[in-house]
């Protein structure tokens, strides 16, 4: 289980009690399932539904992607490959050991990258799982025929459907179509769950276990959040405290953003992936706050004058790992010549550097003029981001019911979609 702690002089002066009866009625939309966008509550209580025989499916395909290929290109856009990504580069690092690459096409329109990819993959001998509820989507449309084209003039076409595995919808649409026309192996996302709830489903399960990160012990971290953060009193609840802390500071503080930092450059992903979770969810009807993400250190160097002293517009929300593990720690050494000045340091892991640039930055952020969430968790490993993720599906449901919007829809994303399509000339868009 996480734990969250609150910095700065507004954050810690709040006063949840006074909103008490709105943070009943929005615990009470979750729990009777009766709020808008209720038909996409299926997330709640799906890892504890889950059967295990679904995950040993996944696992078995998993090892015979891993067994045949080199390679497996995850084919998706937005929370079809965010979430997945996002633990996958969490637990096993930006470069891993492991022979077996997983890379992602799909989620750009951008000709370099495409063609880059493409060129890499010529020496590859590679698997795709193709990852749409309609597969109209136009990003990953469009890189999954490029595959199937680049599959068929190396392999032939006989052997697409060993090599394409399909993650989509469970009766219709164009990729379920041609799942069953071709013979893909498939799995199913849920109709029930949204595509930035959906690292819980196979949309991130198979990534994830094709990364041999243990999808079982990613679920009960799942399942047990169900437990963790599933009190219908907000007094109790850690994820509704958080969401309800967040709605003050949009509402009654005026703070216009909402910073996600990490340190370590791994976990990146964590706040691409929380800026869709709540952007693409709570962005509504001139609400929402504008989620962004930073890396420290690294980004101090970059954003830390502006945030310690330039507009008074944000807070933080910091997730951070209690314990690096040792096999990924480095100690400084003393030198004899010391001309870097650097021998104070002489014995101390990186690790405990780091920390302590953690402690100066937010005492520093806080004592000046920003308030700060801290989000611990014990160890970055699959059931710890599992818990994880439950814990934000949760919050981020009750800031939206909070807000009086529906946290489920993405209305604006369509006029884009629909806009791209009169322009590209799609027969049947006016």
């Amino acid at each position: 289980m996480i734990t969250l702690k609150q910095f700065g002089s507004k954050i810690t002066s709040l006063d949840l009690e006074s909103i008490d009866s709105e943070l009943q009625q929005a615990s009470s939309l979750i729990e009777k399932r009766n709020g808008a966008g209720n038909d996409f509550v299926g997330w709640l209580d799906y890892a504890s539904k889950l059967p295990e025989s679904e995950l040993d499916d996944i696992i078995a395909t998993a090892q015979r992607l891993r067994r045949d290929y080199d390679t497996l290109v995850c084919v998706g856009i937005g929370g079809s490959y965010l979430g997945g990504r996002c633990v996958i580069e969490a637990i096993n690092g930006l470069f891993p050991a492991d022979d077996f690459k997983i890379v992602y096409l799909g989620d750009t329109l951008s000709a370099p990258y495409t063609t880059q990819l493409l060129k890499w993959l010529a020496n590859r001998n590679y698997a795709v799982n193709v990852i749409s509820k309609s597969g109209t989507t136009t990003e990953p449309a469009v890189a999954f025929r490029l595959l199937k084209e680049d599959i068929e003039q190396r392999w032939g076409k006989a052997e697409l459907k060993d090599r394409i595995v399909a993650t989509t919808d469970r009766a219709k649409g164009a990729l379920k179509s041609e799942a069953d026309a071709v013979g893909y192996k498939s799995f199913v996302i849920p109709d029930d769950i949204g595509g930035r709830f959906s690292v819980i489903t196979p949309v991130g399960l198979l990534p994830l276990a094709c990364a041999n990160i243990d999808i079982k012990a990613f679920m009960k971290g799942v399942a047990d959040g169900e437990r963790d953060y599933g009190s219908p009193d907000w007094h109790e609840n850690l994820a509704y405290r958080y969401g309800a802390t967040r709605y003050l500071l949009e509402t009654k503080v005026g703070y216009a953003s909402e910073m996600f930092v990490t340190y370590e450059p791994q976990d990146q992903m964590i706040g691409e992936w929380l800026k869709q979770l709540f952007g693409e969810s709570l962005g509504k009807d001139g609400k929402g706050l504008f989620p962004t993400s930073c890396v420290f250190t690294t980004d101090l160097h970059s954003m830390g004058q502006f945030i310690q002293q330039g507009t008074n517009c944000l807070f933080e929300t910091i997730i951070k790992e209690q314990n690096i593990p040792a096999d990924q720690d480095v100690v400084i050494k003393e030198d004899a010549a010391d001309l870097d000045h650097l021998n104070y340091l002489a014995g101390k892991k990186l690790s405990y550097i780091n920390d302590k640039a953690f402690e100066a930055v937010l005492s520093a952020h806080t004592d000046g003029q920003i308030d700060a969430n801290v989000i611990e968790l014990p160890k970055m490993d699959a059931y710890n981001l599992g818990n994880l993720f439950y814990f934000f599906f949760r919050a981020c449901a009750f800031s939206g019911y909070l807000l009086g919007i529906n946290p489920f829809d993405q209305p604006g994303v369509e006029k884009y979609k629909h806009n791209m399509f009169v322009l590209l000339g799609k027969p049947g868009v006016k």
